[in-house]
């Protein structure tokens, strides 16, 4: 078995790049269950973000397919235009990134928290389409663990910045201040919210789109108007500022939406979609100022040096961890085997023993049970004291010698 994984990010592809490979979760579960078909493929996640989309994939160590050909297939696009944007890792260098990347280490925005939550979900949905494997999911769920043990032990200054208050700071810097501003988001997902929220604290008037038919049905921030998506030009006309943060593969806000518009102010447009919600177009329109994901740079690097060492150890640790639950993975049915046996050699060598012993047969069976559960948890602390003392080849020489102590 093979860890594999390739993935395109902010810091080599610019949005619209990242949008050719974005996927919604309909396209992405459509994508892993085309994946685990192929032969050689056992598990497969695609973690698919603003920021990023990576391909995860846990395959036979003789396979020798392409990831990113694989991706490219199912994009319908010349893996030879766009391979330069992309970054493919294996194995220790593979699982060494993921456990960065939960932690928010390798976002726009250092240790920013939306990241576990999409790195979790993300398992979730492959587990949920049947396409993640025993390996995927111990590597994946050891990386959420991983960061939150960070995120307990470790802090970073502005850890809970988001794009949305990386845009705030640069417009206040502009001399921009949002305070009283009537502002509308489109898009009541997990980033439209922290985007109003962020609006909100800044004292903005803020109104929040909702799609008619989930009108009424879902929460919107404490503070917040809402009016249904389909109305949302003849709100627009009115806002200082609007940010669009859907899961959209269509633009939500259009440059022939605009044609019979009259703005009473200039207006400012923030896009936080991969792919793009607004059309670029627009940018181009009088009174428009427009603004994508990929303008707001702040990464939060400066004076984190103690945090970012405290990090690693932490890291170092929990690899060297999943490492050790990885190298010894197949040799796991063969350690409870040797249990198996051990633990029925122990009762044989009890049994004239218990038949003597003044109990009823209920309670000699009982008696038995609790010895073969004994002397497997002994077995398997052994065994694993061993495992964690030798060199990996002397401890499955010593495997091997066990196994032959039961042989008949």
């Amino acid at each position: 078995m093979s860890i594999r994984m390739v993935g395109i990010d902010h810091s080599k592809a610019p949005v619209d790049v990242r949008a050719w490979f974005s996927f919604t979760k309909k396209g992405a579960a459509a994508g892993m269950q085309r994946l685990m078909q192929k032969d050689g493929i056992n598990g497969v996640i695609i973690l698919s973000t603003c920021n990023r989309m990576e391909l995860w994939a846990s395959v036979d160590e003789t396979w020798d397919g392409s990831l990113l050909e694989e991706l490219c297939l199912l994009k319908e696009l010349d893996p030879t235009e766009f391979a330069q944007y992309f970054t493919a890792r294996e194995e220790r260098e593979a699982a060494e990134h993921l456990f960065y990347l939960a932690c928010g280490l390798k976002s726009r925005i250092l240790a920013e928290d939306q990241i576990i939550t999409q790195i979790k979900d993300a398992l979730s949905w492959s587990r949920e389409q049947f396409c993640t494997d025993n390996v995927l999911e111990v590597l994946f769920r050891k990386a959420v663990t991983a960061a939150k043990k960070v995120k307990t032990q470790v802090v970073f200054s502005h850890a809970n910045t988001t794009a949305m208050d990386s845009a705030v700071s640069m417009l206040h810097e502009r001399g921009f201040s949002l305070k009283g501003r009537k502002c509308m988001v489109i898009g009541n997902g997990e980033m439209g919210r922290l985007a109003a929220l962020t609006l909100i604290k800044a004292g903005a008037d803020v109104t929040v789109t909702v799609r008619q038919y989930r009108s009424g049905m879902v929460a919107i921030p404490l503070g917040c108007s809402r009016i249904n998506y389909g109305d949302r030009m003849e709100y627009l006309p009115s806002c200082d500022l609007v940010v669009s943060a859907t899961a959209s593969p269509n633009y939500t806000l259009r440059e022939e939406d605009f044609e019979n518009v009259h703005l009473e102010h200039p207006m400012i447009l923030i896009d936080l979609a991969v792919p793009r919600d607004i059309d670029p177009q627009i940018r181009s329109l009088d009174g428009i100022e427009m603004y994508n994901i990929d303008d707001f740079k702040l990464t939060g690097m400066e004076g984190q040096e103690d945090a970012l060492k405290g990090a690693a150890c932490i890291l170092k640790e929990e690899l060297e961890e999943f490492f050790n639950w990885y190298s010894g993975r197949n040799l796991i049915p063969r350690i409870q085997e040797i249990q198996k046996d051990a633990a029925q050699d122990l009762e044989l060598r009890l049994n004239k023993i218990i038949r003597k012993l003044p109990l009823q047969t209920d309670e000699q069976e009982k008696l038995r049970q609790n010895i073969r559960t004994a002397a497997q948890k002994v077995v398997n602390k052994m065994m694993f004291g061993l495992k964690d003392a030798l060199d990996q080849e002397v401890f499955v020489e010593c495997v091997e010698g066990l196994e032959k102590l039961y042989e008949e």
